[in-house]
């Protein structure tokens, strides 16, 4: 372990003896390092560096049985219980697990460093497999449960656990945004309000903001109509989440980084605030979302082959997607109807 090393493993446990609860990506950026950086100050003790083989360990988690998968972005975290099921990589750009519980969409240029970690929690280990990218900073973690197989845990670390246990050829890059966003009257505004309207599918959405070089923000605000994108106060998510827990109208939770998109799908039970966060704890699903975070809300709809498809999105003040979230459903089903109603419960309350 070199000087730089020792110095940063120094520095984060005289911060841990003053705040033993913090949690090391907040600790992370206090130090004004990653929090790869920061977690592999605990090579040849409690962590381990595994190699690069992202596809081949991945499809390997579902011997581990039941686990919680967590991703999270700066401002919302989505942790979902289940089995890594029908893992598929046949595409080169994107990964996919689908089933009921564990929803991923990889983007696997984005993932670069893997370790394994088994950490103390009070009188009981918590074992986990954590992903970052290039610059450091965490794209998705699994977290074993008291239902998951240990002992296959232990045999996957072992097959991937590299030789070189050091950090020596770590090459940490800058996090770069791309956030600039082209003046209105350089926009073919006429052209992209015409394809939204065309829309039959809410995958092409994406591949309208690339061609008529818009961001997320300003495609919302420069959209057709109010019917459809209209921007509501932050407080409507609250009110629109409560009422999906009361009158149990299934709903799909969408939270993402740069290298991945995680899901829930189904009903949820139990919201709550603590402090600025708003929660949503179940047996199998949780999410904390910073609501002091929220710079925009909008109820966006888009044309598909089967009907209009309604979310709720929310984005950062740098125009970043924080959350979205739908109505349940799947390609070939129309919209729930009960989704549509506190979409439209929402717009009576503006």
């Amino acid at each position: 372990m070199n000087t730089q090393t020792l110095s940063l493993k120094q520095r984060w446990d005289d911060l841990k003896q003053t705040n033993p609860h913090m949690r090391i990506r907040n600790a992370a950026e206090q130090l004004n390092t990653s929090e790869m950086e920061l977690l592999a100050t605990g090579l040849l003790d409690n962590v381990y560096l595994l190699t690069p083989e992202i596809k081949s360990i991945l499809l390997q988690v579902e011997s581990l049985g039941k686990v919680m998968a967590l991703t999270r972005n700066s401002e919302c975290v989505h942790e979902r219980k289940g089995v890594y099921k029908n893992g598929d990589f046949s595409n080169n750009h994107v990964g996919l697990f689908v089933n009921q519980d564990i929803d991923l969409r990889i983007f696997l240029s984005h993932w670069k460093y893997c370790f394994a970690l088994v950490d103390t929690v009070g009188d009981t280990f918590r074992k986990s497999l954590q992903f970052f990218d290039k610059s450091g900073q965490a794209i998705h973690k699994i977290y074993l449960t008291p239902e998951s197989n240990e002992q296959a845990f232990e045999q996957l670390v072992q097959k991937y656990k590299a030789q070189d246990q050091s950090i020596e050829g770590f090459n940490i890059q800058p996090c770069l945004l791309e956030m600039d966003e082209r003046m209105d009257q350089e926009i073919d505004i006429k052209g992209f309000n015409q394809k939204w309207i065309e829309l039959k599918d809410t995958h092409d959405f994406y591949g309208l903001l690339k061609k008529y070089h818009l961001t997320r923000t300003q495609a919302l605000r420069l959209a057709p109509s109010e019917y459809y994108a209209k921007k509501v106060n932050k407080q409507s998510l609250v009110t629109l989440l409560e009422s999906a827990s009361a009158k149990k109208v299934p709903i799909m939770v969408f939270v993402g980084n740069s290298g991945n998109i995680q899901i829930h799908t189904g009903e949820i039970n139990n919201t709550l605030w603590h402090k600025h966060w708003f929660n949503i704890m179940d047996p199998d699903f949780n999410m904390h979302l910073d609501m002091d975070s929220i710079s925009q809300v909008w109820i966006v709809r888009k044309p598909t082959i089967d009907g209009v498809v309604t979310s709720l999105e929310v984005y950062n003040e740098m125009g970043q997607t924080i959350v979205q979230f739908f109505g349940k459903r799947k390609p070939g089903i129309p919209e729930l109807e009960s989704w549509r109603q506190l979409i439209a419960d929402l717009h009576s309350l503006d």
